[in-house]
């Protein structure tokens, strides 16, 4: 079984607000207010549409055989189509299931612009069962089929008002939750220049989602108690092997 959880970081497309409101010679922040300010006027939020997003980070934990993997996808240094690129070249090699929170209605769609934006193939990604015929019952794209689990959407029986959030899910259930960021604090960070603090931050969201499923899974019977426990001790012993600064805080926040 190759298993993938993973989640994006987003900021502005300021290179589009430029283009598209002749916005030219204005620097990126006041691009960015631009942007927010003409989708609070024309939908009353603040939330850009996932079309005028661009991303930062992308990160993913893997799990196959015996071992457990969390990291996030190139360098501090990568442009977004090396990361974009990145994801779909791990789902080329794997075909793995994908597990996200919300990832149907927002990772995915914005995974799929940029891609587009890039020029990207993805042919495994897309199969619909035209040239293998396991996909067309079960393939990335429909939203009942299990290749990709989105849990939000899963677990709020695919109702609208049943859905909740990661973080409070998480706590819910005893794991550490954000640990003081969000996605809201993304570009003032991004401003900042603390694309390792995104990189960081984005990890504990994979984290959180793959230990929220491990729970889905024993709920479902794929996972009896043992198993569910030993799943929980690979990602602990994992994380102490990895040793890194956001890791141990997200253990020391998840009590054994």
């Amino acid at each position: 079984m190759h298993c993938f959880s993973f989640d994006i970081e987003t900021v502005p497309d300021v290179e589009f607000g430029r283009r598209f409101w002749n916005l030219e010679g204005l620097p990126d922040d006041e691009v960015a207010t631009a942007m927010v300010f003409k989708r609070q006027q024309s939908a009353g939020t603040d939330f850009l549409p996932l079309h005028q997003q661009r991303i930062v980070a992308i990160s993913v934990s893997f799990r196959t055989a015996d071992t457990f993997k969390v990291w996030s996808l190139g360098d501090e240094d990568s442009d977004e189509a090396d990361i974009v690129q990145r994801f779909f070249d791990g789902i080329e090699r794997y075909t793995p299931d994908l597990v996200s929170w919300n990832g149907a209605g927002f990772d995915l769609p914005v995974l799929h612009y940029r891609a587009l934006k890039h020029g990207i193939q993805a042919p495994r990604y897309w199969e619909m069962g035209d040239t293998d015929r396991d996909f067309k019952w079960n393939n990335y794209l429909s939203r009942f089929h299990w290749r990709h689990v989105d849990l939000m959407d899963v677990l709020a029986g695919f109702q609208p008002r049943g859905r909740a959030s990661l973080e409070q899910m998480a706590v819910m259930l005893g794991f550490p939750g954000k640990l003081g960021m969000s996605g809201d604090k993304v570009w003032d960070k991004y401003q900042a220049g603390g694309i390792r603090e995104i990189r960081d931050y984005c990890e504990t969201d994979v984290l959180n989602t793959w230990l929220i499923y491990l729970r889905f899974e024993h709920m479902r019977g794929n996972l009896d108690k043992t198993e569910l426990t030993r799943e929980y001790t690979l990602v602990r012993d994992t994380l102490k092997d990895m040793d890194q600064s956001h890791l141990s805080e997200f253990l020391a926040a998840w009590p054994e």
